[in-house]
């Protein structure tokens, strides 16, 4: 059975960016991209051990998504990611859909996908790909920040952003241009973090395969035990 690597979609989006794209519009977005990678603050960003208080988040078809509700089923990954127009993250999902979902299920964990975009326009990215697992709004980037993923886009990418017409502010819903970055996150059941991938570079994310291998450790160990 072939594997689809979301990293090669992602290589391929950038490869068709460098070809047809405006030469200033590529730079900023590269320029953006490599400032993330090269000041962003790795210490501060969740990481394997820490643990995760339960949380509360609503998601995009009227409900709540509550994590001790989650973990009394089996493990959680949660996976960061920018907003529902998100060219990346359209590519992104789908593949999570394809790859990461029907695994998680068969080991009994969920999949919560996370964005700071408000409710009603966060259902747009589920809708379109018909998304099986749950996505949720991050109010306020509250729990992103809690696990220190959350960025701001430069003046730079501020400016040139606004001179497209594209104001993130109005778009997510939030009034203010923070993001989180990219991120696979797995809780064990005792809410012990036991992986996280944090891609500061939101054209690199993980692959499903390493986010499943997590979890099937985690299930194994807790079978054995």
């Amino acid at each position: 059975m072939s594997y689809e690597s979301v990293n090669k979609l992602l290589a391929d989006l950038h490869a068709h960016r460098v070809a047809t794209m405006n030469p200033a519009d590529l730079a900023v977005n590269i320029n953006q991209r490599k400032l993330l990678v090269d000041q962003s603050d790795y210490s501060g960003f969740i990481k394997d051990g820490d643990v995760v208080e339960n949380f509360t988040l609503p998601d995009v078809d009227g409900g709540s998504v509550v994590l001790d509700d989650l973990l009394a089923q089996g493990p959680v990954v949660l996976v960061f990611f920018r907003f529902a127009g998100c060219p990346a993250c359209n590519l992104t999902l789908p593949n999570y859909q394809r790859e990461l979902f029907p695994g998680l299920a068969a080991l009994g964990a969920s999949l919560v996908a996370i964005s700071p975009q408000v409710p009603a326009r966060l259902r747009e990215i589920k809708e379109r790909h018909k998304l099986s697992f749950l996505v949720a709004s991050d109010t306020g980037n509250a729990l992103a920040r809690k696990f220190g993923i959350t960025f701001t886009s430069s003046l730079e990418s501020q400016t040139h952003a606004l001179a497209k017409g594209a104001n993130m502010p109005e778009t997510i819903g939030t009034g203010t241009w923070e993001l989180p970055m990219p991120a696979a996150i797995v809780i064990g059941t005792d809410h012990v973090v036991r992986f996280a991938k944090v891609s500061p570079d939101w054209l690199v994310r993980a692959e499903a395969a390493e986010v499943l291998e997590a979890v099937r450790k985690e299930v194994g160990t807790k079978q054995a035990a």
